[in-house]
């Protein structure tokens, strides 16, 4: 059966009510909500495939006007006015610049929205906190573990709403999941297996370089930051996600999602081991971060956590979960969230056929006695439903959505800084193991290694 749109905003609505966990600092005042009649201004630090994609959905959400950009390419800012300059829908004269801090020094400034790559995050997100701006940061919430108790402890210090950008916690579908399991759909769930395969070059993060790109044109020096000095070099600048000085590979790109949707619909914190396999199979291009890699996670739940990212799979894009429980699974693919339930067996059945006929007659005898034989007396049942989005549903406008509702309501987001630190905690792990050729432990109270 799929679900019709009323349904869908009852259980949407469970995607806005996660729990935001206390963290060290004393707190400064917090501002006074926003008034819903007026426009949230938005900037945009990171102009990107991803940047521009995220402002695209955020200028969704009605009330909200793009002011500003930075990005460290001078085609990007030109391209961001072509797109949401005076002129357009947008009808505001953005504000274009290649250091984000001349963004934070402007009081007509409200949030900004972080899609740098991953070794910016940090510095980004607290410099904007602490210049009094909300932030949507893009995951993975980190690059460095010492990156998170910064982050954390100043979207406490300064009263900031600071939200992770893993869409799918938004999503209705995930709702839906999290409702499911709860319910006791698929009974007690004991493992979870995910996937996020690729198998284009796209995919494999390979984005194209512009023509122009130069040490004129790009801002090198910006963009290297905190990464060890190099000479220039544009496949370094435009495909940073190869590389580990800028980005933090499959585990940080794609499991950080998996991670998201399975603390979000378990109600689980994160696991407390890993152990991580894998390598550079096809893309053997000069990259650093491994196209295949596998995990294992123990979560202190009872359950195990299987991960998988493939970018050689020999077939199309594949992403999903399978949740197996104790009388059923629950799979989610796409935009559907599919149950099959296959409920336990009332007796423990026998295997008596080898048994000599005599002892088989007294077996079943005593079995029966036990186990009376009885005519079924359960209602039917469905032993599959399946629920789906509606047409052209967009998780990432919710997420949005949900982000500039805490804007103006001053109330914690759906995910937090801490929430954003155990997705990501959990998923670098795996490039931890990987390293260490060994299993790695967590705790995911303390979100500190072991």
């Amino acid at each position: 059966m799929s679900l019709n749109r009323r349904s869908f905003l009852k259980v949407g609505s469970l995607a806005a009510a996660a729990t935001s966990l206390h963290v060290l600092a004393e707190p400064q005042q917090a501002p006074a909500p926003k008034s819903p009649n007026d426009n949230i201004h938005l900037a945009l630090i990171g102009a990107g495939i991803q940047g521009q994609g995220d402002t695209h959905a955020a200028l969704e959400v009605p009330g909200v006007k793009l002011v500003a950009a930075a990005d460290c390419y001078d085609g990007r800012l030109t391209h961001v006015k072509e797109l949401w300059g005076t002129g357009t829908a947008n009808n505001v004269d953005v504000f274009t610049t290649r250091d984000y801090r001349e963004i934070l020094a402007r009081p007509d400034v409200d949030a900004v929205l972080i899609a740098t790559p991953d070794h910016w995050h940090k510095q980004a997100a607290v410099d904007a906190m602490k210049a009094g701006k909300d932030v949507y940061l893009e995951k993975p919430m980190i690059h460095l573990y010492s990156d998170g108790p910064e982050i954390v402890s100043t979207a406490r210090s300064t009263n900031r709403i600071l939200q992770v950008g893993s869409q799918r916690v938004s999503s209705i579908i995930y709702a839906k999941a999290k409702e499911l399991l709860a319910s006791g759909a698929i009974g007690e769930v004991n493992m979870v297996s995910a996937r996020w395969d690729r198998n284009s070059s796209i995919g494999a993060w390979n984005y194209s370089v512009p023509l122009d790109a130069s040490p004129e044109t790009c801002d090198w020096p910006r963009f290297l930051g905190s990464a060890p000095k190099i000479a220039w070099n544009p496949e370094h600048f435009f495909q940073w996600r190869k590389w580990s000085d800028y980005g933090s590979g499959v585990a940080g790109d794609l499991f950080v999602h998996l991670f998201s949707g399975t603390h979000f619909i378990t109600g689980a914190h994160g696991p407390t081991r890993a152990m991580a396999t894998g390598g550079i199979r096809y893309w053997k291009d000069g990259r650093n971060a491994p196209d295949v890699l596998l995990a294992l996670f123990d979560y202190p739940q009872g359950f195990n956590l299987s991960l998988r990212v493939n970018f050689v799979n020999g077939g199309e894009e594949s992403e999903g979960f399978l949740f197996t429980g104790s009388e059923g699974t629950m799979e989610i693919a796409g935009q559907t969230v599919t149950v099959t339930r296959v409920p336990r067996e009332k007796e423990p059945g026998y295997t008596v056929s080898t048994f000599a006929n005599e002892m088989q007659q007294k077996f079943l005898k005593d079995y029966r006695a036990k186990h009376p034989s009885t005519p079924p007396t359960d209602p039917p049942y469905n032993a599959i439903e399946k629920f789906s989005a509606p047409k052209g549903y967009s998780d990432s406008v919710d997420h949005f959505r949900n982000f500039f509702n805490s804007v103006r309501t001053r109330q914690q987001p759906v995910e937090d800084a801490t929430f954003g630190f155990r997705a990501a905690g959990a998923a670098l792990l795996s490039n931890l193991s990987l390293e260490k050729g060994q299993v790695v432990k967590w705790d995911p109270e303390t979100m500190k290694i072991g």
